[in-house]
């Protein structure tokens, strides 16, 4: 057989498209929503990042009759991004397909499938990039501040001297304060935050929280209460969960009446333990822009390879091919992205917010 066949050079439209939609029901996943996604057309290039002090800074003087006026401009530095390509496979056997009322319920299943598959690794890189300690410039623990980046004293006063969990403590003044502080050290308004799970369940039975909105319409702390109370546009609470334990067990370890070796999936069921992506008692504030722009900082972005075969925005794409030596047919989904801080300063975290 050739090689490349043609199914190796299509993307499958429908198929993508049911990726699609199911990229947009899925609600517990983050990492497509608190940073802007840049389209690339090149796997790796360089950005621009701007001098953060030129920006903050005149240099405007009265002119003097046949005078020059002050030159001025601003330093520049790259840094590069490099979008991986990520990608899992669900085979179709032909004995499930003839046994099967319809052929699209399959793939659209096996799409449903490994879509879901990337997503939590998408989801777990976002993590590991973005929500722990040891990445953003001012970093706040209980009553303590670290510094990642420069020696500074601008977040003097701000952070959190007691958990949230504790009922004497005060969310709204810590959060307030130190939109204050990130304010005058970036010349921006914090307009994204992300909370662990923990940290909104404690946050729904504060008792400051619940007073404030004690006279509202329902009585009921909600997501979009709680970022108006703390200042921002978008608020996120990461739900998302995944096993911490191995993959699926091995086949052989339950039999079928007619004698064929399957898992034994209720076994590997049993076994499993389940935690949040993202740290649970934890959260980030920080800028972000509605969309990707050259003069426009941003705390963080996903670069996503649209150029690679056919995928689109998200960079991801689903292919659908023949695998005539296992009698199958193969659903295979592909996504390409590189996760980058891109400006440390524009992000606040809060490290073990609760008990």
């Amino acid at each position: 057989m050739p090689n490349p066949s043609q199914s190796d050079l299509h993307v499958n439209v429908p198929l993508t498209n049911v990726s699609i939609a199911y990229m947009q029901s899925a609600d517990a996943y983050i990492a497509d929503k608190v940073f802007p996604k840049v389209p690339v057309k090149k796997q790796s290039d360089l950005y621009w990042k701007y001098s953060k002090s030129d920006w903050r800074r005149t240099d405007v003087a009265r002119r003097a009759p046949s005078t020059e006026t002050p030159g001025v401009g601003w330093n520049l530095t790259t840094e590069q991004y490099f979008a991986h390509v990520y990608g899992v496979h669900k085979d179709i056997d032909d004995q499930l397909r003839a046994n099967a009322d319809s052929n699209f319920i399959l793939d659209r299943d096996s799409t449903e499938f490994v879509t879901n598959q990337l997503l939590l690794k998408r989801d777990v890189d976002w993590a590991n990039t973005f929500f722990k300690t040891g990445v953003w410039d001012a970093e706040f623990t209980a009553g303590s501040i670290v510094y990642n980046g420069l020696t500074q004293n601008g977040y003097a006063g701000a952070g959190f001297a007691s958990k949230w969990s504790d009922a004497g403590s005060d969310p709204i003044g810590d959060v307030a304060r130190t939109v204050i502080a990130f304010r005058k050290q970036t010349g921006f308004a914090p307009n994204v935050m992300v909370l662990g799970a923990d940290v909104m369940t404690a946050l729904k039975q504060h008792p400051d929280i619940i007073d404030r909105i004690k006279y509202t319409q329902r009585g009921i702390v909600t997501e979009d209460l709680i970022a108006t109370m703390f200042g921002v546009k978008e608020l996120y609470t990461s739900y998302a969960t995944a096993t911490t334990t191995a993959a699926e067990v091995s086949a052989g370890t339950a039999a079928q009446g007619n004698g064929i070796q399957v898992p034994d999936v209720r076994a590997q069921d049993a076994n499993a333990s389940y935690n949040f992506i993202n740290n649970s008692k934890s959260a980030l504030l920080c800028y972000a822009p509605a969309a990707p722009s050259l003069m426009t900082p941003s705390a963080g972005y996903t670069f996503t390879w649209n150029g690679y075969l056919g995928g689109n925005s998200e960079g991801i794409k689903i292919k659908r091919f023949r695998m005539e030596h296992i009698a199958s047919d193969r659903i295979e989904a592909e996504m390409t992205y590189d996760m980058k801080v891109v400006a440390p300063d524009m992000g606040a975290f809060f490290s073990n917010c609760v008990a």
